[in-house]
């Protein structure tokens, strides 16, 4: 059943009766989650690139230039994630987490807010932009860390402003990035990367199985801000319907599950949440 565009509490009242005949559900959010705090979403309605697709890894470790430009962009829209706090949606998860009603949460966000909403154990499939890691020797850096020696490297970018983008991006197009100086890993010289999933690298294993373990332990899925178009999301969607495991969706747009879903809910996530998982 597919519900577009109910009023708050009507969507609020269909979520909770949802999920209220589970007892233990797994739930997946994405960056609809998030917007809330600030932090833009990368698809439309229709599923398809608001921007310009992510950087791809590959692009990122061979091209000098692609990788300028990354840092460059990250260092203006680090500070927005940065500062960026949890919302209704990410409080009324953390909420649900503790009275015992999810099994397990997984995000396909790398902003860390579900952490600072409270809640626990959570599995961050597409990693941390608050950490940095050396592709060379491993050592780990604070992404606030890193960003002190962007500024201290590129004085001449400290006063820039742009539109925020997804992920700690911001929209720089037009500029040159020729001479922006990416710093290099102390330790040993080597290529530093944000602690994320690019396009083009897979989902560390071990945190894969753990996410499908969790699945496996649980009676049904909840997606919360994501259309799924990415895979690496819309595998537990596969796998839950496969599994004969109920799927509810709350995302504003079209996604790659609606043909599995047993619910399907296009509204606001934050306000949803708050109003199905507050009482």
């Amino acid at each position: 059943m597919i519900d577009l565009h109910p009023d708050s509490g009507e969507a609020a009242a269909k979520l909770r009766r949802w999920l209220d005949g589970y007892r233990h559900v797994f739930v997946l959010t994405g960056a609809g989650c998030s917007t809330g705090s600030g932090i833009p979403d990368y698809r439309d309605a229709l599923g398809g690139w608001k921007r310009t697709p992510p950087v791809n890894y590959r692009d990122f470790v061979e091209d000098p230039a692609v990788n300028a430009r990354y840092w460059a962009r990250s260092f203006i829209g680090w500070p927005i994630v940065s500062r960026a706090e949890p919302n209704a949606a990410h409080r009324a998860l953390a909420g649900a987490q503790s009275a015992g009603w999810i099994s397990r949460l997984v995000t396909q966000n790398v902003d860390g807010l579900h952490e600072r909403a409270g809640s626990t154990e959570v599995i961050d499939l597409h990693g941390r932009i608050d950490e940095v890691v050396c592709l060379h020797c491993a050592i780990r850096y604070a992404r606030a860390q890193v960003q002190e020696r962007l500024a201290r490297e590129n004085p001449q970018w400290a006063g820039l402003s742009a539109e925020a983008a997804p992920d700690g991006d911001a929209d720089l197009e037009g500029r040159d990035f020729g001479h922006f100086r990416v710093p290099a890993c102390e330790a040993c010289g080597g290529m530093l990367k944000p602690d994320v999933v690019f396009f083009g690298e897979n989902v560390p294993r071990a945190r894969y199985e753990q996410a499908r373990a969790a699945l496996g332990q649980s009676d049904a899925l909840l997606v919360v801000g994501s259309s799924l178009m990415v895979y690496s999301g819309f595998r537990f969607a596969r796998m839950a319907h496969e599994a004969g495991q109920p799927i509810a969706l709350l995302n504003q747009g079209r996604t790659r599950a609606d043909d599995l879903a047993s619910l399907k809910i296009e509204a606001d996530c934050a306000a949803t949440l708050h109003g199905a998982l507050s009482t």
